[in-house]
């Protein structure tokens, strides 16, 4: 009887290598496709792939750069961000060329809370090459429509004070880019200048 009761130590010893195995086994198989998606999603095939910089889309509007600007410049991006949202952050002055462009009518509309009325000429200004200005001509109508609603929100005494001015040139800009993004899917306008500004 003593043989008996000693027969079942080893099994017991031979069940519990099997569960031991098993679980080294399913780590093994976890730690190898943990492996694999971390391989996977640096190399782009998988879904991580949104942390690296995607290919550039050569349709999106690109920097255009002065000649003799350094070109060992990193960390700006020099098209359309994977995002599809430029920064607020204009782009180095002293190493990127801005191409300017005038509306040829003046805006004109009546002010908030007032009889009065402002009459403005814009001009912008873009560090990206002519796409920016071609979407800014083909969404001309778009855009003077924005424009006119942004100006007639303003104050009038508020738009003759130095700050005033350039509170609405901040607003003008954002609400060409805001045009631009709804219809081209980017904005490109790093600013707004006055061309004339009457305000009776």
């Amino acid at each position: 009887m003593a043989d008996a009761a000693a027969a079942p130590k080893p099994k017991k010893k031979g069940g519990m290598m099997k569960i031991l195995m098993m679980v080294v086994a399913a780590l093994v198989l976890v730690g190898g496709g943990v492996g694999a998606g971390l391989y996977a999603a640096g190399a782009g095939l998988a879904g991580g792939a949104h942390h690296k910089e995607e290919p550039e889309d050569p349709n999106a509007p690109k920097l255009v750069k002065k000649e003799g600007a350094d070109e060992g410049h990193g960390g700006e991006k020099t098209s359309l961000p994977s995002d599809g949202i430029e920064s607020d952050k204009s782009p180095d002055p002293t190493k990127y060329k801005a191409t300017y462009y005038t509306f040829e009518q003046p805006f004109t509309s009546n002010l908030r809370d007032s009889d009065g009325f402002a009459q403005v000429g814009l001009g912008i200004s873009t560090y990206y090459d002519a796409k920016v200005l071609d979407n800014i001509k083909n969404d001309e109508m778009p855009i003077r429509s924005a424009v006119l609603m942004t100006l007639a929100d303003q104050d009038a005494f508020s738009i003759q004070t130095p700050e005033g001015k350039v509170k609405l040139q901040k607003a003008l800009k954002d609400t060409i880019n805001k045009v631009l993004r709804e219809h081209e899917g980017f904005g490109g306008v790093d600013n707004v200048y006055f061309t004339s500004l009457v305000v009776q």
